[in-house]
């Protein structure tokens, strides 16, 4: 596990390098804000290296608010890396400014040729265009501006961005958050599209952390929601778990061609605490990994141990 005795830790994405080392990128504030509920406006992103994804060492942190006034000035959130075919690497991420509050989250870039110094670009590269998505207000009948968590990957026709978002609508707040959407052709130019999935009633206030994986020849999409924030009908079924799974058809994966993602095919990883999962191949097999979330009722803030999973055909279980 990665415990950090100063740091609070939660999400986490990873990338392997040229030697086969497993590289984590995670959000971690200081454990002397003492209120872990403070942790959120003073994330960095700290970086650690393994051979095993158990015993980790620490690096130097890969990137902390820039300077004022930025639209990244207050905190720097979830992201996800890719490589370029030039062999540089770019980590894209969630950035959100003290003169808004922190309540409107925008996507921008930082490269890096080594995993280790990272260089922002310019930015935001990516937020919430009003046109297919919801937008904060005083009036707001949610908490924040959700343009967040992106995950990148390449597809036939370009790179494509999945992201946490939510849409205006009649339906009730709880159940109006979508999988966001954009395409680029260079991984600097986006264009923002319609959502990947639409509001349910078995649906959720937001649909964070998302990630697109292959575990045993079926595509997944991961996410997660907490308890608190999934519509009533997905509470009412009394699941177990805040990291949810769906099946996705290849042809969404291969060509992002407007098909819709089945949310409410959504079903849990059964687990007491984890959140913010990612799912990770090592060694052939793929593995589950993420946070300790809320234990005994507080928050842990540190990475667990792998778990080997299998997809069964209608959930991701342990293996």
């Amino acid at each position: 596990m990665l415990k950090l005795a100063d740091h609070w830790v939660w999400d986490s994405w990873y990338v392997i390098d040229d030697d086969g080392r497993h590289h984590v990128f995670f959000l971690r504030a200081s454990r002397a804000l003492q209120e872990e509920g403070r942790r959120h406006h003073r994330a960095s992103i700290g970086h650690a290296v393994s051979e095993n994804l158990k015993d980790w060492t620490l690096l130097p942190d890969a990137l902390v608010h820039a300077d004022a006034p930025a639209w990244d000035d207050q905190a720097t959130w979830t992201g996800s890396i890719v490589r370029e075919d030039s062999g540089r690497w770019r980590m894209f991420y969630t950035g959100v400014s003290r003169s808004e509050g922190g309540n409107v989250q925008r996507i921008g870039s930082a490269v890096s040729d080594d995993l280790i110094v990272w260089h922002r670009e310019p930015g935001p590269q990516v937020e919430a265009d009003p046109r297919h998505y919801e937008r904060f207000t005083p009036e707001s009948d949610w908490f924040d501006e959700a343009c967040r968590d992106p995950w990148v990957v390449r597809a036939d026709d370009g790179w494509h961005m999945l992201f946490t978002a939510r849409v205006e609508g009649p339906e009730p707040a709880r159940e109006r958050g979508v999988v966001g959407h954009a395409r680029s052709d260079d991984l600097v130019t986006w264009e923002v599209l319609p959502p990947l999935s639409r509001p349910d009633a078995l649906g959720f206030g937001q649909i964070e952390v998302t990630q697109l994986h292959r575990v045993d020849g079926q595509w997944l999409l991961l996410f997660c929601c907490g308890k608190g924030e999934a519509s009533d009908a997905r509470r009412s079924l009394g699941e177990t778990g805040d990291n949810y799974v769906v099946p996705v058809d290849d042809d969404l994966f291969g060509g992002f061609n407007g098909a819709v993602l089945n949310i409410a095919k959504a079903r849990p990883f059964e687990h007491e605490s984890l959140y913010a999962a990612r799912l990770h191949d090592v060694d052939g097999r793929t593995v589950i990994i993420g946070f300790r979330n809320i234990e005994d009722g507080g928050f842990v803030g540190e990475l667990a141990d792998p778990i080997p999973v299998r997809w069964d055909g209608e959930r991701l279980v342990r293996k």
